[in-house]
């Protein structure tokens, strides 16, 4: 399994290094869900150990906030990550990271795990209500699903 801000590191400098532009928060907080669930649709298991949190606009790791928040998140140097772990990131980067923030952010709005992490909290207010890790395994199961049956169609 890996360090979680470990791989936020590997996005962020490869974010930087293709789009010449540090990745805004907002968008490094989707990318890191996304890849995430991807772990699980790959792996069956999750790629880094920490809890999400139903915030308003979406997912939030609260170790890569308090990076943000304290200026340290810029003087993380990322450290090898294993292969599953890249094709698994590089998937996500290559489909997502293009996105604006936005986007990203209805796109996780539309997640179960999401969705249920935010039952009973004002729509304008953020949550320190956690996202069920069960959640984010239906959502990847939904994701395989329909890309299996994209694939059978020829869409895929």
């Amino acid at each position: 399994m890996e360090n979680v801000l470990n791989v936020a590191a590997y996005i962020a400098n490869r974010y930087f290094s293709e789009y010449g532009q540090h990745i805004d928060e907002m968008k490094l907080h989707k990318l890191m869900y996304f890849a995430q669930r991807e772990s699980f649709i790959q792996t069956d298991a999750p790629l880094f150990q920490a809890i999400f949190y139903g915030w308003k606009y979406g997912p939030v790791l609260k170790e890569i906030r308090s990076a943000y928040k304290d200026g340290s998140f810029s003087s993380i140097s990322p450290c090898a990550l294993d292969e599953t772990a890249l094709l698994i990131i590089n998937k996500i980067f290559s489909n997502y990271a293009g996105k604006d923030s936005w986007s990203l952010s209805r796109l996780t709005h539309g997640e179960l795990s999401w969705k249920s992490s935010r039952i009973g909290v004002l729509e304008q207010t953020n949550s320190d209500n956690p996202m069920d890790l069960e959640d984010i395994k239906k959502d990847a199961e939904r994701i395989k699903s329909r890309r299996k049956m994209l694939t059978g169609l020829g869409l895929a």
